[in-house]
């Protein structure tokens, strides 16, 4: 990342500090249950739910399943939600989808119908940074950064292993 109109906000060590602290977060929350299933939303939010998954299972015994959310985020209705694998059930259990960032809400309300018909116990959201301009009834239930920005503004998360960071464009 070399534009020179983009501004750092988080680097490496920073998103892995608020990973943390997240997975301590739902943890904390969800401590009796058995099982606990992390939605992560293709490709990022799939990322950061994995890397959520590495420290729930270093800090707690909750047995944590990774689910992948496939949509066209430009045109949700177009094309079916899909999750992936689809051998994962969801009945009863607590899932929390995963995004890198909150905009809208659109993306994660679109995807909130695909599991209702599977009756979750609860439905939590995680978010690596909140822009808190959501125009449909979404709210994070854990956020790692909350940023205060102008709907001109950018946000890009980088998850990749040879660049971890978060800018503003």
């Amino acid at each position: 990342m070399t534009n020179a109109a983009q501004h750092q906000i988080l680097d490496q060590a920073q998103i892995e500090q608020k990973v943390k602290r997240m997975a301590y977060e739902i943890y904390e929350h969800n401590f009796e249950e058995q099982e606990l299933v992390l939605a992560g939303i293709h490709e990022n939010g799939a990322i950061l739910a994995d890397m959520l998954a590495t420290q729930l299972r270093s800090i707690s015994p909750i047995n944590v399943h990774l689910l992948t959310v496939i949509l066209n985020k430009v045109t949700p209705l177009e094309v079916p939600v899909k999750l992936a694998p689809e051998s994962i059930s969801i009945a009863g259990k607590v899932v929390v989808m995963v995004d890198d960032v909150l905009n809208t809400g659109k993306t994660l309300a679109y995807t909130l119908n695909s599991f209702l018909h599977q009756n979750p116990k609860k439905v939590e959201i995680a978010t690596l940074v909140n822009r808190h301009h959501t125009l449909y009834p979404v709210a994070a239930t854990y956020t790692g950064y909350s940023l205060a920005t102008t709907l001109r503004e950018h946000v890009e998360v980088v998850l990749q292993e040879e660049e971890v960071a978060a800018y503003i464009l």
